[in-house]
Order: structure tokens, then C-alpha cells, then sequence
């Protein structure tokens, strides 16, 4: 997780490594709230999927929020099939470290959701988040409804033009429709719950983002 010198270009499919048929070993419930990881979208809440990062800091961003009702880490956006957390750490698979929430809309919108996602990574950075460098730490926003993806297209040039204001350069965050989310190994799931003095890398840019974000 720390310090690492991983390569900063995307790996091809048809470099990547060949995982595996069936899922990794994973964690049964919500170290938290005791809600099994793998329990079906309740009717009326969403599903939401982001990097900004070192997945142990994001969840736990996340997870006390009013109105998100489940958490967990995983990875997505690569090639290889249910990959290993060493084999994501390689660079080889292109995955990227992802958390999946769970969330209603009724309590906390997509778009308060957004603005947290802006406002505590530093989306301009490419292939890293400070001193985590590497293809699994990239900014990316990936949407599981046609509203999501505009929401998140229009709270991205938003944003934008406060970070250009500030002296920041282009966004990277890669905004792309929902992939398979691979679920990580059941000692990263609540990492930080578990290890309360464990690392957390993200950091914001100290840019606020804007209200109202899919106006």
C-alpha cells in the first residue's frame, strides 16, 4: 500500500495477467453494521462506485455518512478476472482500487456524494493519490445509471473550472459506466475499523466543489 513504485501506464489486455474463474475469498458481513457484503440493492437505494485512492481511506470516508447503508472495497476497471491483491499491487491486471457504496438517495443524494468524491482527493494527479503512485490509484467515478453518468459529466466540468481557478491542471478522474467489481480480501473490508491507527492516504485539494452539481 505504501511508497511503492508501480508503472504509470494502463496495462493492454492482452498483457495483463490471466486471474481466475471464481471469486477471492472475501469477508460474509459489514465489519460495522453486520449487513451481509453481497446483500442485493435494497428497493429505492442505489449503487455508487468510485477510486480516489487508497481504498482503505475512502471507505472509511464513506461509511459513516447518513444514508449509505452498505460499504466495501474492491477492484474494477482492468482486465484480469477476480484478481488478487498482489496481483492488483503489480500493475499487471489494470484495476483500479474501488469502493462500492450503498445508498439512499431519499437520505443522501448522488450528487452530496460527488461533491465528498471531489473534494477529498486530488482528481488532477493521474496515475497516483501523494505518495501512492501506480494504475490502482487513479481517480474514476463509475456509474450504474444513465443519471449518474450526467450527473457525474456535469459535476466534473464544475469542478473543473474551480480547480483551474486555483491553479490546479486538468481533472484525470476516468468517468466510465459501472465494470464487475471484484471484491478484495476480507482484511481490507472496514480496513480502518479494524486498524483505527492505520494508514490513510487521501487528501483534498482544499478547492470547494460547487452545489448542485447536475444543474
Amino acid at each position: 500500500m505504501l511508497f511503492s513504485t508501480k508503472q504509470y501506464d494502463m496495462i493492454p489486455a492482452s498483457q495483463a495477467l490471466p486471474g481466475r474463474p471464481t471469486p477471492i475469498p472475501t469477508a460474509d458481513t459489514h465489519f460495522l453494521s453486520g449487513r451481509p457484503l453481497k446483500a442485493p440493492v435494497p428497493e429505492g437505494m442505489e449503487a455508487v462506485i468510485l477510486g480516489m485512492g487508497c481504498f482503505w481511506g475512502v471507505e472509511r470516508l464513506f461509511w459513516p455518512l447518513d444514508g449509505v447503508w452498505l460499504s466495501m472495497v474492491g477492484y474494477g476497471s482492468g482486465h484480469t478476472p477476480n484478481p488478487t491483491y498482489q496481483e492488483v499491487c503489480s500493475g499487471r491486471t489494470g484495476h483500479n482500487e474501488l469502493v462500492r457504496l450503498i445508498h439512499d438517495p431519499r437520505v443522501i443524494s448522488y450528487e452530496a456524494l460527488l461533491k465528498i468524491f471531489w473534494e477529498n482527493h486530488d482528481p488532477t494527479q493521474g496515475m497516483r493519490q501523494g505518495n501512492d503512485r501506480g494504475t490502482q490509484y487513479r481517480s474514476g467515478l463509475y456509474t450504474t445509471t444513465p443519471a449518474q453518468q450526467a450527473a457525474a459529466l456535469a459535476s466534473r466540468e464544475a469542478y473543473q473550472s474551480r480547480l483551474s481557478a486555483a491553479g490546479f491542471g486538468p481533472i484525470t478522474t476516468e468517468i466510465l459506466p459501472a465494470p464487475e467489481f471484484y471484491f478484495a480480501e476480507g482484511y481490507h473490508q472496514q480496513y480502518l475499523a479494524k486498524n483505527p491507527n492505520g494508514y490513510c492516504g487521501i487528501a483534498g485539494t482544499g478547492v470547494s466543489c460547487p452545489a448542485g452539481l447536475s444543474a
